[in-house]
């Protein structure tokens, strides 16, 4: 358990109205590469969706995404010299569960903004005062306000875990959960493996565990496992950006640095990587892509993949405490190669609809699966 003191100052959002503008007259410039055969999702982001999306875009209120988001208290911080911006939201129930809410890539605290609400003040949106909790949702390093990253050192997953234990202490909580998708998920699972004395555990939407080549580890699959096995497939050929990010960030960043329409077209993580199911809003995305424009982020949040990939981290069963909610149109994790690499999972749930950001396409559902897991 850290004993350090962190100096915790009051945050809020407010961007220059000259960065807006700015935004808005290179929307007007925009110039758009040629269609692709058929114009489908097959070649990457279509062009009739970034036209479509960039009209709407010149119109966004991204006003009223801060407004939102000022709506909580936020603050910045500082661990291991390093910027940590977040949101820090108590229930008014004093001994309702902490939780820190881990982000997603290429998302933002703007993931949760749907679920703090019913997760603070449980009784106002169906729940009962005992499922009440104390949110704490930071930006990544390298996301958002958690910028810039300081000094040479690249921040792993498990490097972000034990920053995040840190803050959780340091706000005065000695027992605490997690929750998270994506590269949130990773931070969980890191979380799991640390097991810090008081972990409640970690609540995720993916463990990301493959297939080893064992012999017999599939023995007893049926049509829905090797379903699962042909998506997870599906799921790896449409990464990309993984291999782009983890090898060359900084060359994707700058173009991502200097245009908002390549900011907007890598934003097709957010369709579901083109597959036609995501339930995520256009004006979630313009949120998301909006607030990594204007703080220029792409470039430091591209390179956990680069991090990750150059860790040497070996292999490691985690002991801590584990809940899984697999949703219809995500990653799909199998339970048999989840529980080879994790001990202690607990709780797992599957939903008939939602995607890889669940917190943004049905954050009900999320919500009341926190709810069951941290009873």
């Amino acid at each position: 358990m850290s004993t350090t003191t962190l100096e915790h100052r009051p945050f809020s959002v407010d961007v220059p109205q000259a960065d807006l503008d700015d935004l808005r007259e290179r929307l007007e410039r925009t110039r758009f590469a040629p269609a692709a055969p058929g114009d489908s999702w097959e070649y990457g982001t279509p062009e009739s969706y970034l036209r479509d999306m960039v009209r709407r875009w010149t119109t966004f209120d991204w006003r009223a995404v801060e407004d939102r988001v000022n709506a909580y208290p936020g603050f910045r911080t500082e661990i291991d010299g390093q910027p940590i911006h977040y949101l820090h939201v108590r229930s008014q129930h004093e001994d309702a569960t902490p939780l820190l809410l881990a982000h997603t890539y290429p998302g933002s605290i703007l993931d949760f903004l749907d679920m703090i609400d019913p997760l603070v003040d449980p009784v106002a949106h169906g729940g009962r005062p005992e499922d009440a909790f104390h949110l704490v949702i930071p930006s990544m390093p390298g996301f958002g306000f958690s910028t810039p990253v300081v000094g040479d050192t690249d921040w792993t997953m498990a490097r972000v875990a034990r920053a995040y234990d840190t803050l959780m202490r340091d706000l005065g909580y000695d027992s605490y959960g997690i929750h998270g998708s994506d590269g949130g998920a990773m931070v969980g699972r890191e979380l799991a493996i640390l097991d810090p004395e008081g972990f409640l555990g970690a609540h995720v939407l993916q463990l990301f565990s493959f297939p080893s080549g064992a012999e017999g580890e599939m023995d007893g699959f049926g049509e829905k496992e090797y379903a699962a096995l042909g998506h997870m497939q599906w799921f790896q050929s449409v990464g990309a950006y993984n291999t782009m990010n983890a090898s060359r960030p900084q060359t994707v960043a700058a173009g991502l640095a200097d245009s908002p329409v390549a900011v907007l077209a890598y934003h097709e993580l957010f369709e579901s990587f083109g597959n036609g199911t995501s339930l995520v809003s256009a004006d979630q995305v313009l949120a998301q892509a909006t607030l990594y424009w204007l703080t220029n982020s792409y470039a430091t949040a591209a390179r956990y993949h680069y991090a990750e990939q150059r860790s040497g981290a070996e292999p490691v069963v985690s002991q801590g405490r584990i809940g899984v909610a697999v949703f219809k149109d995500d990653f799909q994790t199998l339970r048999a190669f989840a529980e080879r690499d994790n001990a202690r999972i607990e709780h797992w749930s599957e939903f008939p609809r939602g995607g890889h950001y669940a917190a943004l396409e049905v954050p009900k559902d999320v919500v009341a699966d926190l709810r069951a897991f941290f009873a």
